[in-house]
């Protein structure tokens, strides 16, 4: 699939061309994902995801980095940080940007370390795809975990987006098909979950972690932190 984020990401810090970044999905029209939000500082980051720095410990693997904002600042706190992220092009971005770990690969056949945090926001969840994709990512997350290691990560409840649609009855109402426009270029469409809390604590509890909500929005967001005591 054409990594269109990843491009983005990539001319806002190389060059010049500043065109903009689309999300589309299943119910409505495109929503514009401005492509400066991957370049925030602390300061300029949400509550969340501020929480989700303060609580991070020990090594830490951030999820999903994009241009590695996350870790950048876990770096300022003097956390031993590792930035996976499977764009090529967003890599050479947080290489340029001072991220000192890199590592460009599927979080899903990544293997041969182990972590004290596991860190994923901005909904970096939603790679799990389904429900039963979110089962594989416990199984695969209890893999990288050391010891009383911890997942943090922010998901939100989409239940309210259906007020003007049907709510489907073949699957979990949070498995969203969406896809990214940039620069009249379109990817095609792939499978990203948004999971409310208490379905996200049952399937997190059949695999033996713990669930703590720590923040909550108005947006119906949360974050919450995941503990599997050895």
């Amino acid at each position: 699939m054409k990594d269109l984020p990843g491009k983005a990401i990539y001319d806002f810090y190389f060059t010049p061309h500043r065109y903009q970044l689309f999300v589309h999905d299943q119910f409505g029209p495109k929503v514009e994902m401005p492509v400066s939000y991957y370049f925030r500082n602390l300061d300029t980051m949400p509550e969340l995801e501020q929480v989700a720095i303060e609580n991070c410990r020990g090594k830490t693997l951030d999820i999903g980095a994009a241009a590695g904002s996350h870790a950048i600042e876990l770096q300022r706190k003097g956390i031993p940080v590792t930035a996976l992220e499977i764009s090529q092009n967003a890599c050479k971005v947080m290489n340029e940007r001072g991220v000192v770990n890199v590592i460009c690969e599927d979080f899903f056949k990544f293997s041969g370390q182990k972590f004290d945090t596991l860190l994923l926001l901005m909904n970096g969840i939603g790679i799990s795809s389904t429900v039963d994709g979110l089962r594989k990512f416990f199984e695969k997350a209890d893999e990288l975990l050391l010891p009383n290691g911890q997942i943090i990560f922010d998901s939100c409840d989409i239940d309210y987006m259906y007020e003007e649609f049907q709510m489907p009855s073949d699957r979990y109402y949070g498995e969203v098909k969406c896809r990214y426009e940039y620069h009249e270029l379109l990817t095609d469409w792939f499978g990203w979950l948004y999971i409310d809390q208490f379905t996200m604590q049952e399937i997190a509890e059949e695999y033996g972690f713990d669930v703590k909500i720590i923040f909550e929005d108005d947006s119906n967001q949360y974050l919450a932190i995941l503990t599997k005591n050895i």
